[in-house]
């Protein structure tokens, strides 16, 4: 009985290393417009701008955060790198935020490629992409350790 237990779970963490490996192909970037003053951001400015603490740049200009509205991998991922929250848990802090009326969620496209769009035609839109989709017209502001 324990020779099976020792099996499965042996099993199982050969499984979840695989998801990690394969969801981590590509790093993921949080990106501007190329017009966009911001050289860079840390990475609890990112915190604050995503989790409704502070939405502008250090510059003082209002952020405009966008989020994928599905529970895609990138989302997924991007959570999980930013504050090591499941989307459970994002969605519940967002429910219980919006409920208080202290802070707005990010705003929400359909696909990677509708926040490349609306980044690079919005001065002071933030978003998240993965490394291998980034553009001419959008630059990195910070990189999650690849």
């Amino acid at each position: 009985m324990t020779k099976w237990l020792f099996i499965i779970a042996l099993l199982t963490t050969s499984a979840s290393a695989s998801l990690v490996s394969a969801s981590s192909s590509s790093p993921i970037v949080i990106v501007v417009g190329q017009d966009n003053p911001t050289p860079e951001l840390s990475r609890m400015q990112v915190i604050d701008m995503y989790m409704g603490k502070y939405v502008a740049f250090p510059n003082g200009e209002i952020a405009i955060p966008i989020d994928i509205n599905d529970d895609s991998l990138l989302r997924s991922d991007f959570y999980q790198a930013l504050v090591g929250m499941s989307l459970a848990r994002v969605n519940s802090y967002w429910s219980r935020i919006k409920f208080t009326g202290r802070a707005k969620p990010p705003i929400e496209k359909s696909n990677e490629q509708a926040i490349i769009d609306y980044i690079a035609n919005t001065p002071n839109a933030i978003g998240y992409i993965r490394k291998e989709n980034l553009t001419n017209n959008l630059k990195v502001i910070y990189q999650f350790n690849e």
